[in-house]
């Protein structure tokens, strides 16, 4: 008698921007899934290295910034718009910020260094500042470096 007053969501979105969302959300997930990735290899390797090597020094931290910072040097290097491989952008965001996002530890290292002050081993601390920024930059370079090595064969 009244007719119809409300519309239902599928009337209110296109055909085009409900394909959007699903394109948006797809990117969400691989991210997600991504990042679940690089935060099990990193909780291996830092244990894997604490275990090995003690915890009174953050090296599994370090060493998986280093390696981290290696990686996404080498991937960003190999797949940018200079790079040898032409990349889906889809796949970069899994591995630069899901995987590598996931991996490395800026966070972690900003807690073990103010723990490491706070417990009084200033030199630990500043070890750990100096040679964070130190490696992971010269680590990025080496990877950027190698890839253009490589994109130039």
């Amino acid at each position: 008698m009244f007719g119809k007053t409300a519309l239902t969501s599928s009337e209110l979105i296109t055909p085009d921007a409900r394909r959007r969302v699903g394109i948006f959300m797809f990117s969400y997930l691989v991210i997600a899934i991504g990042g679940a990735l690089g935060s099990v290899a990193r909780f291996w390797l830092s244990g894997a290295v604490a275990q090995s090597f003690g915890e009174t020094f953050p090296a599994g931290t370090l060493l998986v910034n280093i390696s981290g910072s290696l990686v996404i040097g080498f991937f960003a290097g190999l797949t940018g718009p200079d790079g040898r491989f032409l990349v889906n952008p889809t796949i970069r965001q899994f591995f630069m910020m899901g995987i590598c996002g996931g991996y490395t530890t800026f966070s972690s290292f900003s807690l073990q260094t103010l723990t490491l002050a706070r417990d009084g081993e200033f030199l630990f601390a500043v070890l750990n500042i100096a040679a964070s920024v130190i490696f992971c930059l010269l680590a990025v370079w080496l990877g950027d470096y190698l890839a253009m090595h490589l994109n130039q064969r």
